[in-house]
């Protein structure tokens, strides 16, 4: 059976049973809401000139932070909201020469989204319509629904029909031999030179100068080529993407490898992992035609240099009598009295601060010292990994959030600390010992080069946007989708064949990701390139471990209070285990202003990157106080697998009402309206379980970031594993609901009978009682 039926099989055997869960979206008590929830707007006006940009730079970050607060500040409060979602779907436009037997990109995206909008206006009052909008590629249109789902259930079922009406309405503009897929990238796109689009454009150009496309390709609004050519000239060089090529029997570019056998170089009990983002050390040893990849048969990812991607690993021990543990500083030198977490015995996870020697920040957005102010008592001491908390506070969990439940008991034993310590610190040696032998599985392969941003953004995809009820749901909303980023987007994956070549991944992620890479050597991790530049943030040396487009690097979920609030902040920093690199001033900025340190430090973590657009006119000119241009200036060039969104300023008193968003992006487009509903009602309906029943979908983020590149990997839906809870239910006694086993996507989606759950499986749901719940009758009838 092929792998697509496979896939799709795959979705019914968990689509029949979610049905049942359509039940609990909302009580028919929302209203319909008359206003377009429109997904995102272009600016009009001139760029500026990237080394005129450089000078404003710091102000747009500076002013982004105060617009953000202004904002929160206005609108966190908001409750109430009710459930509004839309999908976002784009089209590739190609034109068929039959003669020549050739498909070529049809550059009249613009020409033919104005006739859709101009149709649309002189339509306004039809009960369906679409909202049409240009997207990066001069062939690409993007479009959502002009009225927005909401929560009755029956607009589940209005899903499929609004996309088949988009699709009859773009085929009605275009021209006999034109024709309109939904497919996730154009095949030959790179691979016809000259002859590769209509009208032809030459290859190469001022703003791209690449290799294998032109710059007339680019959508002729002024941002998208300013986007290409700053993150070019930010980054110093091209941008480099690298995809293994796929290995078949007469693969030309494998004649002088010998001893690979084709299809595969991983075994049958893994697959081919492309570490997208980090392969500048195989460029350097073996030039552009070559990628080193991994297996995914270890529970570890690492980096080309065989480093470990998760952060280090303190055991806490402080050791002087009647000392039990540490106090959190929300800053170096700043005690926080109410949280007396962590105790003698637990391990916590995060970073040296590079500026403030002695401490570490947590990933929960808190610090802790290393030593006393004298240095004669040490507090934190190096640990290996794989060790693990050896506390009673581990055994009494809990809490009265969506996370957890119970309540913390009176912790009077101190376990035997030095045993534990001797333990960790001789484990850690033999870590790095390990990590050297899983780098031998490294394999060269050859690669699909490409060196221009059009690669990445003329890919088309499906994503869809969530208004919660108030930001604590958008937040935890946030949380729950980017662990379930990978696993939707392995089982959309649809993006085989880049620039004429058969690739040897299945999605478009890492290849957006390499194509908007605007890093520098020094914050890839590199030695040599420029000078340290004080326009750009942090110099152009701040290390940053990923590209703007890439996972998640923080949850943002702050929880509940409640008397034992302390465990909040224990458990989220178990799970934020990767490096999250933040501007210290700004955060410091934000905590002052009243933000909470995880919100703070998603915050901070995204204004470690530079706007990428600036406009003439829009600089010192925008209110701080009533606008957000700058602070969305760099919010919508950090293009993660979910997106968190602040309610947009009203302008006027007849402007909609906007909630608090969030944004799920990981998705592949699929070739017919029906995949695309389908995939759209499915997390829409995930997110409805998830809330109702307030499940924990918690990982550490680590096995976030494995599970992406897993998701990568060829037929990944049928052969891949993935990390995923044990249960999902709040943390019981004694049991964080995650070890390090990881299984098949099967097992992931419909649940395993011994260990694993299942969000989808009608068995979680066979408490509901159905007659009970109110529903319209479109719904029982549908």
């Amino acid at each position: 059976m092929p792998s697509h039926w496979v896939k799709i099989r795959t979705i019914q055997y968990c689509w029949r049973p979610l049905l049942l869960a359509h039940l609990i979206l909302l009580s028919p008590s929302a209203v319909v809401s008359a206003f377009t929830l429109t997904m995102g707007l272009l600016k009009v006006g001139v760029p500026q000139p990237w080394e005129k940009s450089k000078k404003n730079l710091n102000y747009v970050r500076e002013a982004g932070v105060r617009q953000f607060i202004s904002t929160y500040n206005r609108v966190k409060d908001l409750k109430g909201d009710e459930l509004l979602w839309g999908d976002e779907i784009e089209y590739g436009i190609f034109v068929l020469d039959h003669q020549n037997k050739k498909v070529r990109l049809s550059l009249r995206a613009k020409e033919i989204m104005d006739n859709l909008n101009k149709n649309e206006a002189n339509s306004p009052y039809e009960s369906e319509g679409c909202n049409w909008v240009p997207e990066y590629g001069a062939w690409m249109v993007e479009a959502t629904p002009r009225r927005p789902y909401n929560g009755y259930s029956v607009d589940l079922l209005r899903v499929e029909r609004n996309m088949r009406l988009r699709r009859k309405r773009i085929l009605s503009e275009l021209n006999e031999n034109e024709i309109a897929p939904t497919v996730a990238a154009f095949p030959m796109l790179g691979a016809l030179g000259d002859d590769g689009s209509v009208p032809p454009v030459p290859v190469g150009g001022p703003v791209t100068e690449s290799e294998y496309i032109g710059d007339g390709i680019i959508n002729p609004h002024p941002r998208f080529a300013a986007l290409s050519a700053n993150i070019r000239k930010r980054r110093g060089e091209k941008v480099n993407i690298r995809i293994p090529l796929f290995h078949d029997v007469n693969t030309p570019e494998y004649a002088d490898l010998p001893g690979l056998p084709p299809s595969t170089c991983c075994g049958e009990e893994s697959i081919l992992l492309w570490r997208f983002g980090k392969g500048d050390l195989s460029r350097e040893k073996y030039g552009n035609g070559f990628v080193i990849v991994g297996c995914s048969s270890s529970s570890r990812e690492f980096n080309d240099f065989g480093d470990p991607v998760t952060l280090q690993k303190w055991l806490v021990d402080v050791e002087c009598d009647g000392c039990k543990g540490l106090f959190y500083r929300s800053a170096p030198g700043v005690i926080v009295p109410d949280a007396d977490w962590p105790r003698n015995g637990d391990v916590v996870v995060g970073s040296a601060i590079p500026d403030v020697p002695g401490w570490i920040r947590l990933q929960n957005g808190y610090y802790l010292p290393m030593n006393s102010d004298d240095g004669k008592v040490k507090f934190l001491h190096k640990v290996s990994s794989e060790t693990h908390a050896n506390n009673q506070q581990k055994k009494a969990l809990g809490s009265e959030t969506p996370m957890y439940r119970g309540s913390v008991g009176n912790i009077n034993d101190v376990p035997d600390l030095k045993s534990a310590l001797e333990t960790a610190v001789s484990s850690l040696s033999d870590e790095h010992q390990t990590f050297n032998d899983e780098a031998k599985m490294f394999n060269l392969r050859p690669a699909i080069h490409m060196d221009a941003m059009a690669f990445g953004m003329g890919c088309c995809c499906l994503q869809i946007t969530f208004q919660a009820t108030d930001v604590d749901e958008s937040r935890f909303l946030y949380d729950q989708l980017a662990v379930l980023a990978p696993i939707m987007m392995a089982l959309t994956a649809s993006t085989p064949v880049l620039k004429g070549r058969l690739a040897d991944t299945d999605c478009r992620w890492g290849i957006i990701s390499e194509c908007v890479d605007d890093r520098r050597p020094a914050e890839r991790g590199r030695k040599g390139g420029p000078d340290p530049d004080p326009e750009v943030a942090g110099k152009g040396y701040r290390r940053l471990y990923k590209s703007r487009y890439d996972s998640i690097s923080t949850y943002i979920y702050q929880g509940v209070s409640s008397e034992d609030g302390q465990m909040n902040n224990r458990i989220l920093n178990m799970y934020n285990d990767i490096p999250v690199p933040i501007d210290e001033d700004k955060y410091r900025q934000l905590r002052e202003a009243g933000i909470d340190p995880l919100l703070s430090q998603h915050i901070a973590h995204i204004f470690v990157r530079d706007p990428l657009v600036i406009f003439d006119g829009a600089v010192e000119e925008v209110d701080d106080d009533t606008q957000t241009e700058h602070f969305e200036s760099i919010q919508s060039t950090n293009w993660q697998s979910v997106r968190w969104k602040p309610p947009p300023p009203r302008t006027g008193p007849n402007d909609p009402h906007i909630g608090w968003r969030t944004e799920f992006r990981s998705m592949e487009i699929q070739l017919t309206d029906f995949e695309n509903a389908a995939f759209t009602t499915f997390i829409t309906l995930i997110t409805r379980v998830i809330l109702t029943f307030d499940l924990n979908l918690y990982i550490p983020l680590s096995r976030v970031d494995a599970n992406m590149q897993r998701a990568h990997g060829r037929n990944a839906a049928v052969n891949g594993k993935f990390f995923f809870r044990r249960h999902m239910a709040p943390l019981e006694k004694g049991d964080d609901g995650f070890d390090e086993q990881y299984t098949s996507m099967f097992s992931t989606v419909n649940g395993k009978k011994s260990t694993l759950p299942t969000v989808f499986s009608g068995d979680d749901l066979s408490a509901l009682n159905l007659t009970s719940t109110d529903s319209d009758v479109s719904s029982w009838e549908g």
